[in-house]
């Protein structure tokens, strides 16, 4: 079955400890509603370098990841459309993990 990286971009977290729990509550609904369909729930990350051989790329900001399975694209975008972080104003970017 594929797996999609998801990344988190936007919608930044809640400073109240009351909205953050609040938050957190609807990302556990939400890994309920999903289900096996979520293989690594992820976590919140921050970028502290880049690597490269030459010039870097402008840094891409990105809030955290999640990996899921799907059958098809179409049904990891449905697993994705109730996402909580989508109704805070957030985007979920969906990558392929391509086999090789």
């Amino acid at each position: 079955m594929p797996k999609f990286l998801v990344t988190y971009h936007g919608g930044e977290m809640p400073t109240d400890p009351a909205v953050a729990a609040q938050v957190k509550a609807a990302f556990g609904a939400w890994l309920a509603e999903a289900g096996s369909a979520v293989i690594d729930p992820g976590a919140p990350v921050r970028m502290v370098t880049q690597v490269a051989g030459g010039e870097t790329e402008e840094p891409a900001e990105i809030g955290g990841y999640s990996v899921i399975e799907a059958d098809s694209i179409a049904a990891a975008t449905a697993v994705l459309k109730s996402h909580p972080f989508v109704a805070r104003g957030g985007t979920l970017q969906l990558n392929e993990a391509l086999e090789i």
